[in-house]
């Protein structure tokens, strides 16, 4: 095992902060560093989850007497370049109920969480001890050893006194970073009544392989159904069999007024912050624009976080029928029906509409160059929008629906499509790089190649889906780090620190902190791992990145304190997965909503009452007849317009009573068709 090396002493103010985006554990001298004794320097920077439950108070209290009777007999040691410093001053204990409010449900999400639920196992931490890594957050990189126990970060420094029987994880040459946070996955959505390939089992044990260590999935009820009934489906199964902790985002599959209360009680006592709405889909999820501003302004009113799926789903529709007409039936029929075009019109528009309703939205799954200019454009203008590339954008493009292999061009169909120009994605890595667009995800939901032949005959019933929940993370690494695009903190901002933020998990998640949890990556930086199906952790029989080598992957994996991954070795217990609930009115989100609600309100004008002339109006109701169209029959359901009447015809008869004689007439009208009637009009043409 490595040692550390014993680094000289300048000075008293030699500083653990290291140059960012180098490997030198040399530190830089910096006028106190970063764990010198400033009092208050650490005072509400994290939040203590001990004080989450009284039985973990109790036993901190304990440990505390524990460590002070032992402080002199410590099997690890370490050396440190300032002796004086090399614990950090003891932080005030912070309560959850001064930094939150505490939801209705929020007492048995607690208890659910320490008993289990439904006797559930739990993993049982370990006591341990990083040491020689570069801590790496999101703001700052530095070196330091971390402890770890029970579950969470509880020492950060050099010369940390520890309990006896610690065990040592060594990171030298490594950097050390929060577990990534994947917040689209689709691991139980059905398609046609076929279940992904990947459930909550397979699906969290790749994502741990791939060094992320908590997801946030979508529960996709059917159109009608309860939105709680499908909450519990979600959470009895994902409680069951997943591996790592997990949330929950919840789909709006068909609108109606009866489902505020839905919503409201999902967001107070379930610990649910983001509901999806459907823009594609036809008479299946798709909403119309108007059922937007309602869903965007009642979940602006709850503190949720408004996530679409943009698509123009008429056009798309209409696109999928004339190319079966055409005879084009297979993959590529998939990307010609969704083009770029209905993409980007519907992000637009649903950026339109959020901006309406003073909304925050988050727009999921940005496939190409214009949807990501739309995204950036609104960002620049002030607007609270939020933008997803995923695994699959990032890291291949779309000139595989033409592959002469049905099944491997079938594997790439998902909705939005991968654009077919090949400088997509290093074109969205770029955006990401510089913050246009802001969270990674994978979207992942994947389906087996017999599952896929649903379609063969039909690319309208081929199931959408990729897999990315193992890959992305080395993705981004090997297209925007290694590159020279972002640094090593943006790449810890857009896997993981980002999508805390956003969706209320920080500093719990995304943070390297003292009482954050214990989820960590020691990620690799110099050596290169190859994608393939035969080596990934899924089910599927095909993986889109076949044969891609990428630099940078994780060494050891923890997650909840306990070591997860190490080397080739994965070791996950299926059911060990936590729900995190998340509350409602995120900060990072919902300041500038709030500054925004101030500043817009409506203003009348002072002013007198008019007190001129009105003109008087007579309204006269009068009936349109429909446009007439060359396309063929009229919709299903519509009443036919009767028979129009021949103006060739004379209107005079010898009865008493007249054809026409419902007409109104002029004053000056005396006839109906000049005279001479249907000759004299045939003569003039």
């Amino acid at each position: 095992m490595a040692e550390r090396r014993l680094l000289p002493r300048e000075d008293d103010q030699c500083s653990l902060l290291s140059k960012l985006g180098t490997d030198s554990p040399k530190p830089r001298v910096k006028f106190g560093g970063m764990f010198c004794n400033i009092e208050g320097a650490f005072e509400n920077k994290t939040l203590n989850f001990e004080s989450f439950s009284p039985d973990l108070v109790r036993r901190s209290a304990r440990r505390l007497q524990d460590s002070e009777d032992s402080a002199s007999v410590s099997d690890v040691s370490s050396v440190s370049c300032m002796s004086s410093v090399s614990r950090a001053p003891p932080q005030p204990p912070v309560t959850w109920s001064q930094t939150v409010d505490q939801p209705v449900g929020y007492k048995r999400v607690m208890r659910e969480r320490h008993e289990g639920k439904k006797n559930i196992p739990r993993l049982t931490s370990d006591k341990l001890i990083i040491k020689g890594g570069k801590i790496v957050n999101d703001d700052q990189s530095f070196y330091a050893d971390i402890y770890i126990e029970d579950g969470t970060i509880k020492q950060i420094g050099e010369n940390l006194i520890v309990p006896s029987g610690v065990k040592t994880v060594d990171a030298y040459g490594h950097i050390v970073i929060p577990g990534g946070i994947d917040v689209n996955t689709s691991l139980q959505a059905p398609h046609m009544g076929m279940s992904p390939a990947d459930d909550f089992y397979h699906g969290t044990r790749a994502a741990l392989a791939g060094g992320t260590t908590m997801i946030i999935d979508h529960v996709v009820p059917e159109p009608g159904a309860s939105l709680l009934a499908a909450f519990d489906q979600w959470r009895d199964t994902a409680d069951k069999r997943s591996c790592c902790d997990y949330s929950l985002h919840i789909d709006i599959t068909r609108w109606h007024e009866g489902m505020f209360e839905e919503l409201e009680t999902l967001v107070k006592d379930h610990g649910v912050n983001s509901f999806l709405v459907y823009m594609a889909y036809k008479d299946k999820y798709q909403s119309s624009d108007s059922q937007m501003y309602e869903i965007f302004s009642i979940l602006r009113d709850l503190g949720a976080i408004a996530q679409v799926h943009a698509e123009n789903g008429d056009i798309i529709d209409e696109e999928q029928k004339k190319l079966l007409d055409l005879g084009i039936t297979g993959p590529e029929g998939h990307v010609l029906s969704h083009s770029e075009e209905v993409e980007t019109e519907a992000v637009y528009r649903a950026i339109t509409i959020a901006k309406q309703a003073n909304c925050p939205l988050y727009v999921t799954k940005v496939m190409s160059k214009p949807a990501a200019d739309v995204v950036a454009k609104a960002r620049k203008k002030g607007m609270v929008v939020y933008g997803e590339p995923i695994t699959a954008s990032l890291g291949t493009d779309g000139s595989h629906y033409w592959s002469k292999n049905w099944a491997k061009a079938a594997a790439f169909v998902m909705s939005p499509p991968l654009s077919p120009d090949p400088a997509t994605p290093d074109y969205l890595n770029s955006m990401l790089s510089c913050g246009d667009l802001q969270v990674t995800a994978s979207a992942h939901c994947t389906f087996s190649t017999a599952q896929k032949a649903v379609g063969k005959d039909n690319f309208t019933l081929i199931p959408e889906g990729t897999n990315g929940i193992e890959e992305r993370m080395s993705i981004v690494w090997d297209k925007a780090v290694a590159t020279g695009k972002m640094d090593e903190n943006e790449f810890v901002a857009v896997t993981s620190t980002n999508a805390a933020k956003i969706f209320n998990l920080y500093p719990r998640k995304g943070r390297i902190a003292v009482g954050s949890d214990a989820d960590l990556v020691i990620w690799n930086t110099k050596e290169t791992k190859t994608f393939s199906a035969k080596s990934h952790n899924l089910t599927v029989e095909m993986n889109i990145f076949e044969g891609m080598e990428c630099r940078g992957f994780p060494m050891v994996v923890i997650s909840q304190g306990r070591i997860i991954l190490e080397g080739e070795k994965l070791d996950v217990m299926e059911g060990s997965g936590r729900f995190v609930p998340r509350k409602a009115f995120p900060d990072y989100v919902y300041k500038r909503i709030k500054a925004r609600s101030r500043m817009a309100e409506a203003r009348g004008v002072p002013r007198g009452n008019y007190d001129g002339p009105v003109h008087d109006v007579i309204s006269m109701t009068k009936s349109v007849p429909p446009t007439p169209t060359t396309r063929g029959p009229s919709c299903p359901g519509k009443t036919a317009a009767g028979p129009a009447r021949n103006l060739h015809q004379s209107g005079f008869t010898l009865s008493g009573t007249q054809m026409d004689d419902h007409i109104p007439r002029r004053t000056a009208q005396r006839i109906v068709a000049p005279p001479g009637g249907r000759s004299n009009i045939t003569s003039l043409s």
